[in-house]
């Protein structure tokens, strides 16, 4: 790989979503030429990379025509094509994560069966083809069904109540995972680099929204005992070394009432459970990706100060062009960051920014996090 600081090396990124257009922020910092591919037009990062080529990320010819000439690829979206990611690392292109990472990741039963041989604690699960087979097993406790491919940010998993829900059983190969009795749900950013260096962030705590499955706010540090902390850390350093994975980790985990940790779900991309490093921490989640996958030294992952993020989500029964209501009086709030990721049409849940915001302890951060949400609405 030529030097990341020649004029003509380019960065490949797979997506050109909020996770890239914010990569591409840091990027700029470093001078790294930036080139996304992604199916939609006005993608948000259509208006800030250096180089944007329309197309889809799951075809086979149309990544390997973009990633030919990169001398780097990276992804902010894991659904892409795999064959042709490993074709390309066959012909010389760096890939990280690498291809067999994500392959891994794209399938949520391949995950739970990597944490079963490797010692990783997870939930009890049991892999089905169909819906029949589930069916069959399916008792009257409750249990979490995970399709084992293509769900997205909550989509194609749901909760099943035993045999009365037999009707709602999705019809695909899937997961049927113990239901856990949570605690808390927590998350660590980890990162590694090829020289085999690792830095963790600070356990962040997550709340989420009942009805679209997805983040709502997120409080940094967590609320948790210092033990929990390093079991936390230390878990999610594990994984990442064990994966033998160039880049950056979002572990997922669920803290159940006997103080058990289970990890639930891993990305091998920047994340919505880090979005609160650009201004919380001395290196933000999106730089560190950045110096792991080009071979820089890791950045400290230390607080600066304790944060909350709220994700802004378009609000039930609007769609369309995109309005945003409350963000002058947001902006009066002292110690608030606004992040709008550029994208023109609103739906339901549709991730559309987040605000973070800085403060002094967890008391005042959920106080402001509680009026910030009040305050800002996403509508058409």
């Amino acid at each position: 790989m030529k030097s990341i600081y020649s004029k003509d090396f380019k960065l490949g990124v797979l997506g050109g979503g909020q996770l890239g257009r914010m990569l591409i922020q840091d990027a700029i910092d470093l001078d790294i030429k930036v080139h996304c591919l992604d199916p939609t037009a006005d993608a948000p990062c259509s208006n800030i990379a250096h180089g944007f080529s329309i197309g889809n990320f799951n075809d086979y010819q149309t990544v390997m025509d973009f990633g030919k000439d990169k001398d780097l690829l990276t992804i902010e979206i894991e659904h892409v094509n795999i064959q042709a990611l490993k074709e390309l690392e066959k012909n010389g292109v760096k890939v990280f994560p690498q291809s067999r990472i994500v392959e891994l990741v794209q399938d949520k039963g391949a995950q739970k069966l990597f944490y079963q041989k490797h010692g990783i604690p997870t939930s009890d699960f049991i892999l089905f083809e169909n819906a029949l087979q589930l069916n069959n097993e399916l008792g009257y406790d409750k249990k979490v069904q995970k399709l084992r491919r293509g769900g997205y940010d909550g989509r194609g998993v749901q909760v099943l109540n035993g045999k009365s829900d037999s009707h709602k059983i999705f019809d695909q190969p899937s997961v049927l995972e113990d239901l856990v009795d949570i605690e808390k749900e927590l998350a660590v950013i980890v990162a590694r680099n090829e020289k085999g260096e690792v830095v963790s962030y600070p356990v962040v705590d997550m709340e989420f929204n009942p009805e679209a499955n997805l983040v709502e706010y997120l409080f940094s540090p967590a609320e948790i005992s210092s033990d929990l902390e390093k079991r936390a850390r230390d878990l999610a350093e594990k994984l990442i070394v064990q994966l033998d994975m160039v880049g950056l980790l979002a572990v997922e985990l669920f803290l159940n009432k006997e103080g058990e940790l289970l990890v639930n779900e891993i990305a091998p991309r920047p994340h919505n459970s880090g979005h609160h490093t650009i201004e919380a921490n001395y290196t933000s989640q999106y730089a560190q990706h950045l110096r792991a996958i080009l071979g820089l030294p890791l950045g400290s992952t230390s607080v600066v100060k304790p944060a909350a993020m709220i994700n802004l989500l378009g609000e039930a029964g609007f769609q369309g062009s995109v309005k945003y209501e409350g963000l002058e009086q947001v902006l009066k709030i002292p110690g608030v960051y606004i992040h709008l990721y550029g994208k023109s049409e609103t739906k339901p849940f549709r991730k559309m920014g987040h605000v973070t915001v800085l403060g002094n302890n967890q008391v005042e951060l959920k106080e402001k996090a509680k009026n910030i949400k009040e305050l800002i609405k996403v509508k058409a």
